[in-house]
């Protein structure tokens, strides 16, 4: 079924999520389309289009039972069970993601990490000791690893990758600042920092024009 869903419909989903977990820490049961939408800034008619692709929640004239709906929705986005994360490449980016408590919160552990740099093999990051990317077929395929977040240079993304994807990896977070090029059934999120820096550059460019 994930397949026939619209990806802009996929990518809003971790936005309900996140919604819904804020009502239900402050203690709100009930919550219709319009207040949600409201909160999110999506039109209340494009959250029960998106919902409706995996089934029926809520209850007209009523609205969504918060918890029911966190459920639902944390469910089909896989984070109902927890996942092995692999992350290569220790830099400064690389140490902050491994580091980021919202990854555990969710039920994404960090379960292994590799560098090429000798210097960085043996330091610990995310409560894990740095192991050679050498290793990634071995300790990727041993720990069953299916998900891996890639922070490494543009020049060694596309080896790596593939040494990921030949050990079990199944979906790869791309933050190398080049493309990578993979199986169909593999998942890959690119991810380019200075894209996103460019944009507002361009918005801010032509304001002052």
């Amino acid at each position: 079924m994930a397949l026939n869903i619209p990806r802009p419909t996929i990518e809003r989903l971790p936005l309900y999520l996140r919604c819904l977990s804020r009502l239900k820490s402050s203690g709100v049961e009930v919550a219709s389309s319009d207040e949600l939408g409201n909160l999110l800034g999506i039109t209340s008619v494009q959250i029960r289009k998106d919902l409706a692709y995996f089934g029926e929640f809520g209850r007209r004239g009523v609205g969504y039972d918060v918890q029911s709906l966190l459920a639902q929705v944390t469910g089909i986005l896989g984070a109902d069970q927890p996942h092995k994360v692999a992350l290569v490449g220790v830099g400064h980016l690389g140490q902050a993601l491994a580091n980021y408590d919202g990854f555990r919160e969710h039920g994404f552990n960090i379960s292994a990490v590799f560098d090429a740099d000798p210097n960085k093999v043996g330091m610990t990051v995310a409560g894990q000791r740095v192991l050679h990317s050498d290793r990634i077929p071995e300790v990727v395929s041993q720990a069953g690893i299916e998900l891996a977040i890639l922070t490494v240079p543009a020049h060694a993304a596309q080896r790596v990758a593939d040494a990921l994807v030949k050990a079990g990896v199944r979906a790869i977070w791309n933050f190398a600042p080049t493309r990578i090029s993979l199986p169909d059934d593999i998942e890959v999120r690119q991810e380019n920092m200075i894209v996103g820096l460019l944009a507002l550059s361009y918005y801010l460019a032509q304001r002052e024009k």
